[in-house]
């Protein structure tokens, strides 16, 4: 479904929230871990340098701004990504960095690491 144009107002804040909520690296590398599959706060913690109070309070505000999901299982919780789009998002913003940092190492005479 095409996003209205002009957007509106409401429509215009809660675009605004979700990319707010991705603008933070820790919160990307969060997503990115979790590309593998559901993972708990633990899990997470284990796998980033960073606590396990910060990964909690990351997890929290992606899964209020919809980019995450949680379900309990007894005392655990899973967080998965809510919607696999986030990706589609990433690999544009990527890629878009690749070219950009590609222009710049011609403009410099210098070779890229891939």
């Amino acid at each position: 479904m095409p996003v209205p144009h002009p957007i509106p107002e409401p429509l215009a804040e809660v675009i605004a929230a979700r990319f707010r909520a991705l603008a933070e690296p820790t919160r990307i590398r969060i997503l990115d871990h979790l590309r593998d599959g559901p993972a708990t706060v633990q899990e997470v913690t284990a796998a980033l340098p960073t606590s396990q109070q910060n990964v909690s309070k990351h997890l929290g505000l992606l899964h209020q701004a919809g980019v995450v999901e949680r379900r309990k299982e007894g005392t655990r919780t899973y967080y998965a990504i809510a919607d696999p789009a986030v990706f589609d998002l990433c690999e544009q913003v990527c890629g878009a960095v690749r070219r950009d940092l590609a222009e710049l190492a011609e403009l410099l005479g210098e070779e890229v690491a891939r």
